[in-house]
């Protein structure tokens, strides 16, 4: 990671990011530690989070992000923030014929409802500030009409609209709001549950580069979001997906 920019903006900024004991959330904890930010997260795994917390220096509270009064609590407890990383999401397959109504409020609860309760919480304290940066983390999924997992997808579309409308809603406060759009990225959940040698080679047939996306580039479009530099960017999608179609 030494070769990547350091982002002087970053330095000192109070950051919170969902599900950050693992995959990209834990690569973008670190990445903001690196930054020097005041950097918090939340996750419900105890083992993992320590782990994070040891390695980074970061905070973290315990959290069932679907639980809203606990993930109100949570935030709570941890302070107030510059910057805030909508990332927790589970890309569980299912099939469309067996999704039950239960079982599609629970996903909507996993993957899209958390994030703009999460946004209601901090926005205040950003207010208080004169400004902030709100990074929501989507999906190329939908983008290519992946099948598969039908309520993941479609939580996933919901982001970018709930994206724009709050970049419309908190822009007057200086409140940054994008959406970074990550394509297959090469987690260990991602290489445990789905990643095959047949399924990668289609796979990168679709990308317009070769290589296989690693967490860290998508952290990286996240802390150039929260940074300075991007003091202009707001509702829009930042795709980091290796060109995929």
């Amino acid at each position: 990671m030494s070769d990547f920019a350091i982002y002087p903006s970053l330095k000192g900024k109070r950051v919170l990011v969902s599900g950050g004991a693992s995959g990209i959330g834990a690569t973008t904890v670190a990445a903001f530690a690196q930054q020097g930010a005041d950097i918090a997260f939340l996750d419900r795994d105890e083992e993992a989070s320590k782990k994070v917390a040891g390695e980074t220096g970061a905070r973290f509270e315990l959290c069932d992000l679907r639980d809203i009064g606990a993930l109100r609590d949570a935030i709570a407890s941890l302070g107030e923030f510059d910057v805030l990383v909508n990332n927790a999401a589970r890309d569980d397959r299912h099939n469309w014929e067996d999704v039950t109504p239960e079982y599609w409020d629970e996903r909507m609860a996993t993957n899209i409802r958390h994030m703009f309760f999460a946004i209601q919480a901090v926005a205040p304290g950003m207010i208080k500030a004169g400004g902030g940066s709100i990074v929501n983390v989507g999906s190329n999924s939908w983008w290519q009409a992946q099948g598969g997992f039908p309520a993941y997808t479609t939580a996933k579309s919901a982001v970018h609209g709930l994206t724009r409308t709050m970049a419309r809603d908190l822009g007057d406060h200086r409140i940054r709001v994008n959406s970074v759009v990550p394509g297959w990225i090469m987690t260990e959940r991602q290489k445990e549950l789905w990643v095959s040698p047949e399924a990668l080679e289609e796979h990168l047939k679709r990308q317009c580069l070769p290589d296989m996306i690693e967490p860290v580039y998508v952290a990286r479009m996240v802390l150039f979001l929260a940074s300075e530099d991007s003091a202009m960017c707001s509702a829009s999608n930042y795709m980091v997906e290796a060109g995929s179609i």
